[in-house]
């Protein structure tokens, strides 16, 4: 398995958008470059915001595609292509309906479980789903009818704060994901409460 070379946050653009639950995967890329000391600057060869920088040791790029979400694959693909870049090199980090806000799982490819940036960025890649990817919880509405309207709205306070200590930890955690220490990494990340 080769080592990670780009951390991809899913959202949608604007302001409008930025502090939606739809959005946290943007908010883990965002959070990363203050850590790193890096600035996220419109690319537009990227469709998106990119950066590079250095985390423990390891090149990495950061991108957060300014398309909206279901256009997601056209920024990742000329990211890969720019930089040679295999689909087991890529991490997506992403909003997961699936489970509780505070908790994240990362996972090693798969389908698209109805997340249409997941869809696109599979079509995109030519079908290639063996990228990994950071699954970001913000629970689910309960109602399959209200699941457009959840995601596209503000977590309350609690929320909020849950999910920014899951993304602390994800932050923890990255060093040994990316140096191919996924065991180790999946392990504190996934037995997190916050």
């Amino acid at each position: 398995m080769r080592q990670v070379k780009a951390i991809i946050g899913l959202g949608n653009p604007g302001n409008d958008y930025a502090g939606t639950r739809h959005n946290v995967g943007a908010w883990v890329v965002h959070a990363l470059a203050r850590q790193a000391g890096g600035e996220l600057r419109p690319d537009k060869k990227f469709l998106g915001l990119h950066a590079r920088v250095r985390l423990d040791g390891h090149d990495l790029h950061l991108l957060e595609p300014t398309t909206f979400m279901n256009r997601s694959g056209g920024a990742v693909a000329a990211l890969c292509q720019f930089f040679r870049l295999e689909a087991d090199e890529l991490l997506v980090a992403h909003d997961e309906l699936d489970l509780p806000a505070g908790t994240a799982r990362y996972k090693q490819g798969g389908g698209h479980g109805g997340h249409n940036g997941l869809r696109d960025i599979i079509s995109a890649l030519g079908n290639e789903r063996g990228f990994h990817r950071l699954r970001l919880g913000i629970g689910h509405p309960g109602d399959a009818r209200q699941v457009t309207q959840y995601v596209l709205g503000r977590p309350g306070k609690a929320e909020h704060a849950a999910i920014d200590a899951v993304i602390d930890e994800c932050l923890a955690t990255l060093p040994l994901a990316i140096a191919g220490d996924w065991a180790k990494a999946m392990n504190r990340l996934h037995s997190f409460k916050p």
